[in-house]
């Protein structure tokens, strides 16, 4: 079981690109956190903390192909160094504006955000087109298996770092912490590609169709409608752990059963990293369908009241099936995309899962307010189960071998 790990650390420079990826990343889910207590403070309104964060995260998600096809075309270090010039300029602004402006004041943040969003270092996406550089065989599936892993471990630590800074300090504070980890990740991600020799982007062949739109190979575009489907899914839960722990009375209840979550789909993602042979796309999205399913028996107002030990036992089991299939997904993207273009494949993949969070969370919202968290968690369960399909109709022309 350990074999395709070793093989992993075996690689060189592959680790080191593992670790640079993950400080490169571990601002993104902390950051929304600092911004919506900055900004709440700033204006006593909780719905323009929404606008201003919601304009970031639709500044990455509308630059994430452009930025994926500057790493196609352009020298790693030269791409990462002005993005993370960019974005650090950006959150340092956004930080000061609380300071210099009255709160009546607060459309300029919108401006800055989106401005910022824009500017985000693409160390995702060129992670993720880098590692099939370098890894093949086993290494190649336990390096996509373990990054997700290592993903879901950002997903409680970022927040939490967040959280610690704002309670300790300031959300200004907390907010120039993520945003000098992005630069310092970015950076140093962008050294760890020049010292692995993977600096400069994959020669392209003439006339290898560089006008044609990656939105015209169908798999590949079904691929990235699962994982909308998949982002959907989980952004669904985490509002209804939030709202179910608010309407108990108990809010510090969410961080907690969203660590459970996250530890059960690190745990998961390393026990399949370690399986041998082929990752099985569709099963494992289909999985991740099953896993969020019992939801729906343990929440109000199907079961009431509903014991908070029943709820972490079902997240913390249903969690194991997170992580590989996020892992298994984006293998296969990798796969249908060109060479030369993988980067650009992941710049959609973001702007995909930023849209399937923005079509998710008004829904869940809605079911939340008129019926309940059981009815939330039936939507997430529809829509992983439409991703499972998605993933089932997705065929490889030309697929790198695994295993």
């Amino acid at each position: 079981m350990l074999r395709p790990y070793r093989e992993l650390a075996a690689v060189p420079h592959l680790p080191r690109l593992l670790l640079w990826s993950m400080v490169g990343r571990v601002h993104l889910p902390g950051t929304p956190l600092a911004v919506s207590f900055l900004i709440a403070g700033w204006t006593g309104s909780y719905a323009v903390a929404g606008v201003v964060g919601a304009a970031l995260t639709l500044g990455m998600g509308v630059a994430g192909p452009l930025r994926g096809r500057a790493a196609d075309r352009s020298p790693a270090r030269r791409l990462l160094l002005v993005t993370s010039c960019g974005y650090g300029v950006g959150i340092a602004v956004l930080g000061l504006l609380p300071a210099v402006l009255p709160a009546s004041a607060w459309a300029p943040a919108v401006v800055v955000a989106f401005l910022t969003g824009l500017s985000t270092p693409p160390v995702t996406a060129m992670s993720r087109a880098s590692f099939p550089r370098l890894a093949t065989g086993a290494a190649r599936q336990a390096v996509f298996t373990v990054e997700a892993s290592l993903q879901e471990v950002l997903y409680i630590v970022g927040p939490a770092l967040a959280a610690t800074v704002v309670a300790v300090w300031h959300p200004r504070a907390a907010l120039w912490l993520c945003g000098a980890l992005a630069v310092l990740g970015a950076i140093g991600f962008g050294a760890a590609l020049r010292r692995a020799g993977l600096d400069e982007p994959v020669a392209r062949e003439a006339g290898a169709g560089e006008r044609t739109t990656l939105m015209a190979n169908a798999p590949l575009v079904l691929a990235l409608l699962s994982a909308l489907c998949m982002v959907a899914s989980l952004v669904s839960i985490d509002m209804v752990i939030v709202a179910w722990a608010r309407d108990l009375g108990t809010p510090a209840l969410a961080g907690v059963l969203a660590a459970v979550w996250g530890v059960g789909s690190t745990v998961g993602g390393l026990i399949a990293g370690g399986l041998a042979g082929r990752a099985h796309y569709a099963r494992r999205v289909l999985l991740l369908a099953l896993g969020v399913a019992p939801l729906v028996l343990v929440l109000p107002p199907v079961l009431e009241p509903s014991p908070a030990w029943l709820i972490g036992l079902v997240l913390g089991i249903g969690g194991m099936a997170i992580a590989p299939a996020i892992a298994a997904g984006n293998q296969r993207i990798s796969e249908l995309a060109p060479d030369e273009r993988k980067a650009e494949a992941f710049g959609w993949m973001s702007t995909f899962t930023t849209a399937g969070s923005a079509l998710a969370l008004p829904l869940a919202g809605s079911l939340l307010d008129h019926v309940g968290p059981a009815a939330a968690a039936g939507a997430s369960t529809a829509a992983a189960l439409l991703g499972a399909l998605l993933a089932t109709r997705v065929r490889v022309r030309s697929a790198v071998p695994v295993g």
